[in-house]
């Protein structure tokens, strides 16, 4: 997959020969289709090709001639052999939500049609669209996804760390995949996995697939705990001071929305 930013609807209308598809989400402005490449416009002004990799390169090199938005490099994956795990997680550094681990199997034939769909680290796609990568992915891998909420930590943070949950929580995943080389995202503390590497996402297109369910699954989270709350839940950490005083305003357990041994939340509660 290309990505390309700062891109405006009446810019594409430079480009000629292609189809116009109907949008498939409400966050698509634009998506075309020419000699197996799809490009996808959103609202956010961001630009994904997607296709073969002959497609997008001629439509990426297309797009910078007649200068139609900026280049976002995207690194190339490592070439892989036989059955591969890859797992990542989420929500570890947030006050709110507990933690998700998601991890995706997949053989040759599946890393081809992954990397087809333009899959990339989550980082890189906007909220809006994480959930349409999402319902790609699921269609053609086999995943496990593990979605802890907050009570659900909290309960497991009384008696073991956040490493000891985060290594748990990868292997019970890949664990659910078996058999396959377990590649995970390193994180500090990590004992599990065949192979650990720092900024996996970028490096194995099956940790990147992870990542982007991983990711979906917390956005999800986050939604459930915004009704429940009756109120938008924040992410991060470092703008979190009024949903605290907001939780305890409305006289709500923060068992059930964040997690309690994090120090702003136990400074917050003194």
């Amino acid at each position: 997959m290309s990505v390309f930013t700062n891109v405006k609807k009446e810019d594409l209308k430079k480009l000629k020969g292609y189809t116009k598809l109907e949008p498939k989400t409400v966050y698509e402005e634009l998506r075309l289709q020419k000699d197996g490449g799809t490009l996808i416009l959103y609202t956010s002004k961001k630009l994904l090709v997607q296709g073969n990799k002959d497609a997008i390169d001629k439509i990426s090199k297309q797009l910078a001639k007649v200068g139609i938005g900026d280049y976002v490099p995207v690194k190339k994956f490592k070439k892989e052999t036989g059955t591969i795990i890859g797992s990542d997680e989420t929500l570890k550094g947030d006050t709110f939500g507990g933690m998700v681990v998601a991890a995706v199997k997949a053989d040759k034939k599946v890393r081809e049609q992954l990397a087809e769909l333009g899959v990339v680290d989550s980082k890189i796609l906007d909220d809006k669209e994480i959930s349409v990568m999402a319902d790609k992915i699921r269609k053609i891998v086999t995943c496990k996804i593990v979605s802890l909420l907050p009570e659900e930590y909290n309960a497991l943070n009384k008696h073991h760390n956040v490493t000891e949950i985060l290594n748990k929580l990868h292997h019970d995943c890949a664990i659910a995949l078996d058999p396959g080389k377990h590649v995970v995202d390193l994180y500090p503390g990590c004992k599990v996995g065949d192979v650990q590497e720092e900024k996996a996402e970028s490096k194995y297109v099956e940790v990147a697939a992870a990542s982007v369910l991983a990711r979906e699954a917390a956005l999800k989270q986050f939604n459930f705990l915004s009704v429940r709350a009756g109120f938008a839940i924040p992410k991060g950490s470092t703008h979190v001071k009024l949903a605290l005083m907001e939780l305890k305003d409305r006289g709500l357990d923060f068992n059930n929305f964040v997690k309690v041994k994090f120090g702003n939340v136990a400074e917050f509660l003194k």
